[in-house]
């Protein structure tokens, strides 16, 4: 043999594996769908969304139209139902109702006085309650309650995240640390609540978590560059959590956001709207229990609220503004807030 011939058959092998490889990385490669395929898929998946949007616009009519009296609505009793904010406002009559119903009212509050408060009005009319004193801003102390609650009580089977402040100041009036104790309250301890109870409700098979939003996490709101920030947060945070359970098929566990108007709680006292009345917390609390009742997805009060929202995306932007400012009065509805003890 040559030294051409060793050549011509190195170089000749060579290419012989070359090919094999070209060959194996062939047979591995993922096939992306021709032209045509993708747009017969979208033009597919288009056809039956519009079909299914006929069905779903027929089904929620008809349960619209369908008086509480004879829908079916969700049995409650003996739920073990956390309620946060319980102390007072919507979460007082929150858990009253909910008692009223069968269910195992769960009351966290960091006031222990309003706390109090509750649970008497619960034991009054023959309900037990478990009470337990939480500061919402502090991670540590929501984690350790929500072990004793399922060390004393059991699995949670519903989640109401109530609780909430607000401090009335403009932006350059706010200390920092009110912005972090709004921050903490309003959106971080619902991490803090969903991620402590959501993983057994995920393994039974059964659960609801309720966000408690705003109209002002819809539209910004003077006066509340802290609180509207979290209320939006948790307009974001809710239907991100949606996504997850529908996405992982946990159709069993329920999420209902609330986004409520003025409450005259004592919130917002001082503020005088112009349109329409601020909203009784027994109607809010009766509302609200209604539509988890119902397992519905979100629950806006006054209905006629969720019709007006749209227009912020619709109109021209200073029409949008003297909307507000000239015929509903937004802002100046706001300047008589009772401002909150600032923290220092």
């Amino acid at each position: 043999m040559t030294a051409l011939d060793g050549i011509t058959t190195k170089t000749s092998s060579n290419a012989e594996k070359a090919r094999e490889k070209a060959i194996m990385l062939e047979s591995t490669k993922i096939h992306t769908p021709s032209q045509m395929s993708r747009v017969f898929d979208i033009a597919k998946d288009t056809v039956l969304f519009l079909l299914l949007s006929c069905y779903y616009i027929l089904e929620s009519l008809f349960w619209t139209l369908m008086p509480n009296a004879i829908r079916p609505m969700k049995n409650l009793k003996g739920d073990v139902v956390v309620v946060t904010g319980a102390g007072g406002g919507v979460g007082r009559h929150l858990s009253i109702k909910l008692a009223r119903l069968g269910a195992k009212v769960v009351a966290w509050d960091i006031n222990k006085e309003a706390l109090q408060k509750t649970c008497s009005a619960l034991t009054d009319e023959g309900y037990e309650v478990a009470s337990y004193i939480v500061d919402l801003a502090d991670r540590n102390s929501v984690y350790s309650t929500a072990e004793k609650v399922k060390k004393e009580v059991g699995k949670v089977d519903m989640l109401i995240n109530n609780a909430g402040t607000v401090f009335g100041e403009t932006l350059l009036e706010l200390s920092d640390a009110a912005i972090e104790t709004t921050y903490k309250v309003n959106i971080l301890s619902h991490y803090w609540t969903v991620k402590a109870f959501l993983p057994e409700m995920i393994k039974t098979g059964k659960g609801h978590i309720v966000t408690v939003g705003s109209v002002a996490g819809l539209l910004g709101t003077y006066r509340c560059t802290d609180y509207s920030a979290t209320k939006f947060a948790t307009v974001g945070f809710h239907e991100s959590l949606f996504t997850e359970l529908r996405a992982h098929g946990h159709n069993t566990i329920y999420a209902t956001l609330v986004c409520p108007y003025y409450i005259n709680t004592g919130m917002f006292d001082g503020v005088t709207p112009r349109l329409m009345p601020m909203l009784e917390p027994d109607y809010v609390a009766e509302t609200m229990i209604d539509s988890i009742r119902k397992n519905e997805v979100n629950c806006v009060m006054p209905g006629s609220v969720r019709y007006l929202l749209p227009l912020k995306c619709l109109l021209p932007a200073k029409m949008c503004w003297d909307l507000m400012h000239r015929v509903m009065k937004g802002p100046q509805s706001m300047m008589d807030l009772k401002k909150k003890q600032n923290v220092a």
